[in-house]
């Protein structure tokens, strides 16, 4: 089954490393494809929904026909590892085409991506910078590998 992210924007700074580490560790389960769009600039006052609106356009034109859509917000539901494993692994028994995590950029996600959702998920109920949301939405993914195939990284309560 593939995976696809969508984010918007780029990662930068201290976090591309363990990013990047994370990304290439999930894509040995899943057939993992991340998406950066850019980030709609908005001048020295944007009007949020004018760069959420934009930044919809280039994010729903990168997701697959047929694929479940996950936008990362605060008001989603909170999975934790294991859930997100059995989600992940129900998309493949049913045999869907795959599944695309979407990460907003700073003011979040338009009405237009969200109306999208199969379903949406929370990382936290704290706002966070995309990068952060991408480096666990990685993390996440690993370990939803490793917990699929019984390996041992993932030490959590069953």
């Amino acid at each position: 089954m593939r995976v696809v992210v969508v984010v918007v924007g780029r990662v930068r700074g201290s976090l591309a490393e363990a990013v990047e580490e994370y990304e290439k560790r999930a894509a040995r389960y899943w057939k993992l494809e991340v998406v950066e769009v850019d980030a709609a600039g908005g001048g020295r006052n944007p009007d949020p929904n004018r760069v959420m609106d934009a930044e919809a356009d280039r994010i729903l034109s990168r997701i697959p026909a047929g694929f479940d859509v996950v936008p990362l917000t605060r008001t989603g539901k909170a999975m934790g590892s294991r859930e997100l494993t059995k989600y992940l692994q129900g998309l493949a028994v049913q045999s869907r085409p795959g599944v695309a995590f979407v990460i907003g950029g700073a003011f979040g996600l338009s009405e237009e991506v969200l109306k999208r959702a199969s379903t949406k998920l929370a990382l936290s109920a704290m706002t966070m910078p995309h990068e952060m949301a991408r480096l666990l939405m990685a993390e996440q993914l690993y370990r939803a590998g490793t917990i699929s195939r019984n390996e041992p990284y993932h030490k959590g309560a069953r």
